[in-house]
């Protein structure tokens, strides 16, 4: 991979070109969908917690600011283990300034859940990608607990949330199977008298739930209804974050496209919520073998190690995607290099994302040579084999997925495929270009 100064400015140009055989271990970083609940459940408890193996990029650091300016003591040791002292349920204070979360959905949804419950008018605000993404969805059910907004635009930020200052509890299905939405509401409840109940349609990922429980929080999960007692102390804790599963998909389908490939990625989140890629990818050939499971943070991990792979193509059903809704755009790079027809179903929540990801795919594809073709909530890829041309720049439209899913892709194609900008690449990876370049 090389890298080029943009002329637009701060934007950073980068491609890359076919590879020899990439081998070796992967030290890809935390998990971010961990990193975060973790801080903001820190920041919720009295006492002190460390969190080691926290994602140190910034989405996650703007959590960490973010809870700091909440009230609560965030420190990192010279260890890198981070630890925090927080200002129990319902102690969040009055922030002197705007919390800017940058590019994060995660960071921003989830501090608003916890927030809404508590006393406090508090701005939320990202970067231009951020503010392009629907935030109704985890507002409206906000609103039930008694929390209010104002927003120039409907329900975009910047805004300013108004938490409940007699919040009561709720019962609530969720439309849209959404993790952020449901971890939002769950941590609203912390500050509720009584029990709320959450309902979900299609199971999503369940991180919220296992670390409230690591932390003492009375929670209940009965078939597809999660039921938390609010107002209960939490205890601090020990969390050890492992291995994003979503930062490995890189390396791993790197692994699975390039020739003569043998990459190991050690200690990588097993969580069965998270797993959708792996299915698939076995599903579609790929040489994928997990050893030395065991159990970490209250996460299951193991070693992945991945070769290269003869893919083939596969229909991918739509209640999968709960499970890789992040994974989509690298896996599409996966089914370019499959034989055959690739189907992905139910993928709408692709539109909603960093960027509208779906068309973002769909069109990258066709610039490396690759028919695809996107419906509403639907991705057909036309799988090449070993032969993918390559070539052209991909526009990125600041999406950190998309530019490592395309920049993957230029390590087996004909052709170098560029992206137009990889700044964007550092919310959630920020040694991605360094760790492709020592395989």
């Amino acid at each position: 991979m090389s890298g080029t100064p943009h002329s637009t400015g701060k934007a950073r140009a980068l491609s890359a070109r076919a590879s020899g055989p990439l081998q070796g271990r992967a030290d890809v970083p935390g998990d971010k969908s961990v990193s975060h609940r973790a801080l903001i459940l820190a920041a919720m408890c009295v006492g002190r917690t460390t969190i080691a193996g926290l994602l140190e990029a910034d989405d996650v650091l703007n959590t960490a600011v973010a809870m700091r300016a909440l009230g609560a003591d965030v420190v990192r040791a010279a260890s890198g283990t981070w630890v925090m002292h927080g200002v129990g349920v319902g102690g969040f204070a009055q922030p002197d300034a705007p919390l800017n979360f940058g590019n994060s959905g995660t960071g921003c949804r989830l501090s608003m859940g916890a927030v809404a419950t508590t006393p406090i008018s508090v701005r939320f605000d990202g970067d231009a990608s951020l503010r392009r993404r629907p935030m109704e969805r985890v507002l409206q059910p906000l609103s039930l607990f008694g929390a209010t907004w104002e927003s120039h635009e409907t329900a975009l930020l910047p805004l300013t949330l108004k938490g409940a200052r007699s919040p009561i509890p709720i019962e609530y299905e969720l439309p849209v199977a959404s993790a952020q939405v449901k971890s939002a509401l769950l941590l609203a409840a912390l500050n509720a008298p009584g029990r709320t109940t959450i309902v979900e349609r299609i199971p999503t990922r369940d991180h919220t739930e296992r670390m409230l429980h690591a932390f003492g929080a009375g929670i209940r999960v009965e078939g597809n209804a999660i039921s938390i007692v609010g107002e209960v102390e939490l205890k601090p804790a020990h969390i050890a974050v492992p291995r994003d599963p979503s930062s490995a998909a890189f390396p791993l389908v790197a692994a699975l496209i390039v020739p003569d490939s043998d990459v190991t990625i050690p200690g990588m989140m097993l969580n069965p919520g998270r797993t959708g890629l792996l299915t698939t990818l076995c599903e579609m050939g790929a040489k994928i073998a997990i050893e030395n499971r065991r159990t970490a943070g209250g996460e299951d991990v193991g070693d992945v190690r991945a070769r290269f792979s003869a893919l083939k193509g596969v229909e991918v059903p739509p209640d999968r995607a709960p499970s890789m809704i992040d994974e989509y755009p690298i896996l599409a790079i996966a089914a370019a290099f499959a034989e055959g027809r690739t189907t992905m179903r139910g993928v709408g929540e692709l539109r909603v994302k960093e960027s509208d990801r779906l068309a973002a795919i769909a069109t990258g594809l066709r610039a490396i040579g690759v028919t695809a073709t996107e419906t509403k909530d639907s991705l057909v890829v036309e799988g090449r084999g070993g032969d993918v041309p390559g070539g052209g720049s991909i526009i990125t439209d600041m999406d950190h997925r998309i530019a490592m899913s395309f920049l993957v892709a230029g390590l087996a194609a004909r052709a170098v495929v560029a992206v137009d900008d990889a700044t964007m690449i550092a919310t959630s990876f920020p040694n991605f270009e360094t760790l492709m370049k020592t395989l």
